[in-house]
C-alpha cells in the first residue's frame, strides 16, 4: 500500500483511501510501523469526540465481567450469576445497584452470550454484601435493552464519594446478573444427565460460520430457506437472531456476503427491528428484494458464553498458530496429563471441530502422521482414541470415542493426529435446476463405449454385451458446480499425484469428487454413475471474477470462487447406466466431495436430489432441490411420497 490517508473511523487499514493494493512506487527501506500505547482509551469519561467515531458510544470500558460469588455458582461453566465489575483504571470495580435495571442486566447477558436475564434471590447477596467492604465504579448506567454492547448504553448518575473521595452505594449493594443460557449451554449439574428435550424447527438458522454463533442469516419461509438482503442491516437486527438462536447479542452485523453466498430465494429485506422481538419474522421488513441478489447476503457474529473448550486442546509443533500435532488434556490417574490423538480414520470432519474448538476457522488439512512436526515429548501418549465426530460438535470430546480404554495400534508420537487450520473455506453447490432441464436417455452403442468400459462407467453386466450390435441405456445430464464459499477449491493431491487419462486427453487431480446415483424409494441404490474422476476448473466466472484454473496443457486445476466447473451431458461418463433398472419411480442422488476429502464450510448442500418416473422409455425428473434447501418436514414427505406429485416436466 502506498499514500495512505485515514481519517480515524475506519475499521480496518483497508478501508483507508490508498493507491490501491500493489500499486506502489516504494522499496522496503521505506517501510512503516508502529508503536501502540499500551494506555487504553480512559474508561467511562463521558468525551463528546468518541461520539464522532462510534456511534451512540457513550461509555468506554476497558473490560467488564460476571464474577461468581455463590459458591454453586463458582463451579459452573459457563458463569451465569454474579457481580458485574468493570475495569477502570487498571481495577476491578463493581456497580452501585441503586439505579441498575433488568434492561441493563439484558444488555450484559447478551455481551456474555446469553438471550435473557432473569431474578434472583436479593437476600443472600445483601448478606454476602454486608461482609465485605467494596470498591465502587463511581456512575451508573443506563441502557434501553436493546443494545448490542454497554458502550451504546447512556452514562447514569454520578455516585456521592466519601471524605477520601470514594465512591458509596448508600443503603444499596452491588449490582448482581443472573442470565438464563442458551440450550446448548445450559450448565449441566454433576449428579444428573441434562433433561431431554425436542428441538422444533427453528424458522432461523446460521450457515457457513467457522465457529459456533456465526453464518450467514437463512429464515425459514413456506417451507423453503432463503437468505437475507443486507440493507439496514445492524447489530439491534442481528442480535435478535442471535437470542432467538440461544446465543446472545450481536458482536457484528455482517454485510456482502463475507460469509459466504446462498442459494434458493431472499427472503427478507430492510429489515427494520426494536431489538425486543421473539424471533426476526416479527420485525418490521420488505418481502420485495428487487435489487438485492446472493452478493448482498447478510451474516452475523454472535456473544457465545465462554465455555473455556479452547483450554482442552493445543496444536504442537507447527510452523504457525495454525497448524500442529493435536495434543489433549485427559485426566489419568487422578491427574492432568497432555496427549496425542490416535491418527486411525481421523478425517477433516474431526479436524473441522479442533479447529473450531481452538476458534482458528475451518480445516484446511486433516494429518495421520506428524513426524515432521515435532510436539512436546512429554505428550507422545495415545491419550484419546476412536474418534469419530460428526462435525457440529463444539468440543472434540463432544466426538464418539473409546474413553479411557484407549485403543491405538499404531501408536502416538509421529502418528499422533494432526490439523491446518484456515480463516476460509471454499463451498460446493450444485445447480439442481439445470440437471432437471438437461436429464434425458440415449441408447448408446456399445461400438462408441470403448473408453467408457476401460474407465469402468457403465453398469457389470456390460462386460456381457455385444460389441457389434449391443448398446447401453444411459440417463444423461449436466452438472454444473458453483464455489459459493469464501477461498478457492483446490484438489487434494498435488500435481505429483494426478493421473493421466489418455481417452480424455488430461490430468484428473480427483479420484473420488461426485457420486451419480439411482435410489428406489426406499433408499436402495439400483444404479450408480462410475465416473472414474475429474479434472477440475473454472468454465464461467461472475462478471468481475477472473478464470484461474484450467484443465488444458497440465494447468492449475481448481474452482474459483465466484466460479462454476460445467460437465456437460454429452462428455464421456457423465451419465448412469440404467440398462438393467425396470420402469418404476426413483430418487436420483448427486453427492459432491463425497468423502470430505477437501475442506468446506458446509457439507450440507453438498447433496441434491431429484424426484425421477422412468416408464421404460422415457424419463421425468421433478422437485430437483439441494440438501437443506427446504424444512424437514417437506424433505421427509420429499423421500417417502410414492408417485408423481405434480405435472412439472423436465424442459429439454
Amino acid at each position: 500500500m502506498d499514500n495512505v490517508h485515514c481519517n480515524g473511523k475506519e475499521t480496518t487499514l483497508a478501508a483507508c483511501t490508498s493507491n490501491g493494493w500493489g500499486v506502489t512506487d516504494c522499496k522496503h527501506t521505506e517501510d512503516v510501523g508502529v508503536v501502540c500505547s499500551e494506555k487504553r482509551i480512559p474508561g467511562f469519561k463521558f468525551d463528546n469526540s468518541l461520539l464522532n467515531q462510534i456511534e451512540n458510544m457513550n461509555i468506554q470500558v476497558e473490560d467488564i465481567r460476571i464474577r461468581a460469588i455463590l459458591a454453586t455458582y463458582r463451579k459452573r461453566v459457563p458463569v451465569t450469576e454474579g457481580y458485574v465489575e468493570v475495569k477502570d483504571q487498571g481495577t476491578w470495580k463493581q456497580i452501585c445497584d441503586k439505579h441498575w435495571t433488568m434492561k441493563n442486566s439484558r444488555v450484559v447477558c447478551g455481551m456474555f452470550g446469553f438471550p435473557s436475564e432473569r431474578k434472583y434471590n436479593t437476600n443472600v447477596y445483601k448478606m454476602f454484601a454486608s461482609r465485605r467492604k467494596q470498591h465502587y465504579w463511581p456512575y451508573s448506567m443506563d441502557c434501553s435493552g436493546n443494545e448490542a454492547h454497554i458502550s451504546s448504553c447512556k452514562l447514569g448518575n454520578h455516585l456521592n464519594v466519601d471524605a477520601e473521595k470514594n465512591a458509596t452505594c448508600e443503603n444499596g449493594m452491588p449490582a448482581v446478573v443472573s442470565c438464563v443460557p442458551g440450550r446448548a449451554f445450559a450448565p449441566s449439574s454433576h449428579s444428573g444427565f441434562r433433561k431431554a428435550f425436542r428441538q422444533e424447527q427453528p424458522l432461523v438458522r446460521l450457515k457457513g460460520g467457522a465457529n459456533t454463533g456465526e453464518g450467514r442469516v437463512e429464515v425459514l419461509k413456506n417451507g423453503e430457506w432463503g437468505t437475507v438482503c443486507d440493507d439496514n442491516w445492524n447489530l439491534v437486527s442481528a442480535s435478535v437472531v442471535c437470542r432467538e438462536l440461544g446465543f446472545g447479542s450481536a458482536k457484528e452485523a455482517i454485510t456482502g456476503a463475507r460469509l459466504g453466498q446462498g442459494m434458493g430465494p431472499i427472503h427478507l429485506n430492510e429489515i427494520d427491528c426494536t431489538g425486543f422481538e421473539k424471533s426476526v419474522t416479527d420485525c418490521k421488513f420488505n418481502t420485495e428484494s428487487q435489487g438485492c441478489n446472493h452478493e448482498e447476503d447478510a451474516a452475523v457474529r454472535c456473544n457465545v458464553p465462554a465455555m473455556g473448550f479452547q483450554n482442552q486442546l493445543r496444536l504442537s509443533g507447527g510452523r504457525n498458530p495454525y497448524e500442529g500435532r493435536v495434543e489433549v488434556l485427559a485426566e489419568r490417574n487422578g491427574t492432568l496429563k497432555w496427549g496425542t490423538v490416535c491418527s486411525e480414520n481421523w478425517s477433516t470432519v474431526e479436524a473441522m471441530v479442533v479447529c473450531r474448538q481452538l476458534g482458528l476457522g475451518f480445516a484446511s488439512h486433516a494429518f495421520q502422521e506428524t513426524w515432521y512436526w515435532h510436539g512436546d515429548i512429554s505428550a507422545d501418549n495415545v491419550v484419546m482414541s476412536g474418534v469419530k465426530c460428526s462435525g457440529t460438535e463444539m468440543s472434540l470430546a463432544h466426538c464418539r470415542h473409546d474413553g479411557a480404554h484407549v485403543s491405538c495400534p499404531r501408536g502416538g508420537g509421529r502418528f499422533g493426529a494432526g490439523v491446518s487450520c484456515s480463516e476460509t473455506a471454499p463451498d460446493l453447490v450444485l445447480n439442481a435446476e439445470l440437471v432437471e432441464q438437461t436429464a434425458y436417455l440415449e441408447d448408446r452403442p456399445m461400438f462408441m463405449l470403448q473408453c467408457a468400459l476401460e474407465e469402468n462407467c457403465l453398469a457389470s453386466s456390460a462386460v456381457n454385451t455385444s460389441l457389434t450390435s449391443g448398446y447401453r441405456r444411459l440417463l444423461r445430464f449436466s452438472s454444473q458446480i458453483h464455489n459459493n464459499g469464501q477461498s478457492d477449491f483446490r484438489p487434494k493431491n498435488g500435481r505429483h499425484a494426478w493421473v493421466w487419462h489418455d481417452c480424455h486427453r488430461h490430468y484428473h487431480s480427483m479420484e473420488v469428487f461426485t457420486h451419480y446415483d439411482l435410489l428406489n424409494l426406499n433408499g436402495t441404490k439400483v444404479a450408480e454413475g462410475h465416473k472414474a474422476s475429474f479434472c477440475l476448473e473454472d468454465t464461467e466466472c461472475e462478471a468481475d471474477v477472473q478464470k484461474q484454473y484450467e484443465c488444458a496443457n497440465f494447468g492449475e486445476q481448481g474452482i474459483t470462487v465466484g466460479c462454476w466447473d460445467v460437465y456437460r451431458h454429452d462428455i464421456d461418463c457423465q451419465w448412469i447406466d440404467i440398462t438393467d433398472v425396470p420402469p418404476g419411480d426413483y430418487l436420483f442422488q448427486v453427492v459432491i466431495n463425497p468423502n470430505y476429502e477437501v475442506a468446506e464450510s458446509d457439507y450440507s448442500n453438498n447433496v441434491m436430489k431429484c424426484r425421477s418416473r422412468y416408464d421404460g422409455q422415457r424419463i421425468w425428473m421433478y422437485n430437483c432441490h439441494i440438501g437443506g434447501s427446504f424444512s424437514e418436514e417437506t424433505e421427509q414427505k420429499f423421500d417417502h411420497f410414492s408417485g408423481l406429485t405434480n405435472n412439472r416436466v423436465a424442459t429439454r
